[in-house]
């Protein structure tokens, strides 16, 4: 198929926007562009509509003999499917829990209790900081010495010499995100993982700002373990935890002992929130129905490629724009290079906090600060300040662009 016909295949973005009531708010008089996607997407209401059918016929807790327990229980297998196929994985591969940050300690802590002194984890300096503390942490419980890899902050970029040194046979686990939620940089974490498996490593992926901008193989990556989180990708707010099933039945996880101790569900600490559960699933399910026909991960595939096609023409207007526009400093690669529609910048003489209140009475509204990405910003030289961020999502229009790139050059 050809990518036009894909293309064709897949809604458009007008017809994607009916789907979400929030794009009907206005704010100061001004219809409302949200461009804040990376720190948490708007929700459609098919989404919120399984969300709430569930709630009000389905809900129960789990594994027992009576209609709405054993309801849920096939609900929340459904979901694992369907993240599955997100993630291109096995339904008994993909545990949930409360965010991304929460499984991923839980991980650290299961893994870090067979290591100590000599160990050493690798993490870069590119990462949100759900992927350096939850590490770090096992330096002071456990003794194990954390090597951070740099980046370069001219184009944004890991600095894969510094990962090939950073490596050594004393490698227990290389933590990698896929793309800087900060600067949108994709890292390729297929090559990162070959290097970390040549080293004798484990690999565990970020893959929060990554999942909802490209389709996710983890069997074509080679890593051991990937997290996400739905709300990234138009569901609520549900962490999800990718783990090769040899790797889950091996991990000494804290549990309580009558708990299951089966992969996935191994990793399931407590009663989870099953209505966030079903809602990530319909979240997957709404990805896919955008996307014509085939079976799940078909229809992902084509949903997936336009919206990226699309993106990549959006995050173009979008720096085009800034980058003509005096007194704004971009940081990150350009356009071109490997990156997600998210853009960090800066306007000379303005705090981003008032930056972004200017913006919002506008009813243009973009996060700024940090985005727990402190190092990131530190190395820029832009701390405690930080960056202004705009995301481009499925929703985004180029009016919408326009409008965001007019409304800073009335600053």
């Amino acid at each position: 198929m050809t990518a036009t016909a894909a293309a064709r295949e897949a809604a458009s973005t007008q017809e994607i926007r009916r789907y979400f009531p929030a794009l009907e708010r206005h704010h100061h008089g001004h219809p409302v562009a949200y461009f804040d996607g990376p720190g948490g997407t708007q929700v459609p209401a098919p989404v919120v509509d399984t969300m709430r059918e569930y709630l009000l016929h389905h809900n129960a807790n789990t594994h027992w003999r009576f209609p709405t327990s054993e309801e849920t229980d096939r609900l929340i297998a459904g979901s694992r499917e369907a993240l599955a196929d997100l993630l291109g994985a096995d339904p008994a591969e993909i545990a949930f829990g409360a965010n991304m940050t929460t499984l991923t300690f839980h991980l650290a802590r299961a893994l870090g209790r067979r290591w100590g002194e000599g160990d050493e984890i690798v993490v870069t300096e590119l990462d949100h900081h759900a992927n350096v503390s939850p590490w770090r942490a096992l330096e002071r419980e456990r003794g194990v010495t954390i090597r951070a890899v740099p980046f370069v902050p001219a184009t944004g970029q890991l600095d894969w010499p510094a990962l090939e040194r950073a490596l050594s046979p004393r490698t227990r686990l290389l933590a990698i995100g896929a793309a800087s939620n900060a600067l949108g940089t994709v890292s390729d974490v297929t090559r990162a993982c070959a290097l970390a498996r040549g080293a004798g490593a484990l690999t565990f992926v970020d893959a929060v700002h990554y999942a909802p901008h490209a389709l996710v193989d983890v069997r074509a990556i080679g890593c051991d373990f990937l997290a996400c989180s739905a709300y990234k990708f138009y569901g609520p707010h549900v962490g999800v935890l990718y783990g090769r099933r040899e790797r889950l039945e091996a991990l000494d996880v804290p549990k309580l002992a009558p708990a299951p101790d089966t992969a996935p569900e191994r990793m399931e600490t407590g009663t989870l929130n099953h209505e966030g559960i079903v809602g990530a699933g319909a979240a997957v399910d709404f990805l896919a129905s955008l996307g014509g026909a085939g079976s799940r991960r078909e229809r992902l595939v084509r949903t997936f490629g336009a919206l990226h096609r699309r993106a990549q023409e959006l995050v173009e207007r979008l720096w085009q724009g800034l980058e003509s526009t005096a007194g704004v400093r971009l940081f990150g690669p350009a356009p071109g290079e490997p990156r997600t529609p998210t853009v960090g910048f800066t306007v000379a003489g303005r705090a981003t906090d008032d930056v972004a209140t200017a913006l919002a009475g506008e009813g243009v509204f973009v996060s700024n600060g940090d985005f727990y990405a402190t190092t990131v910003v530190e190395r820029l030289g832009i701390a405690p300040d930080g960056l202004v961020r705009a995301g481009c999502a499925c929703y985004t229009t180029a009016d919408e662009v326009d409008r965001l790139v007019a409304a800073i050059r009335l600053l």
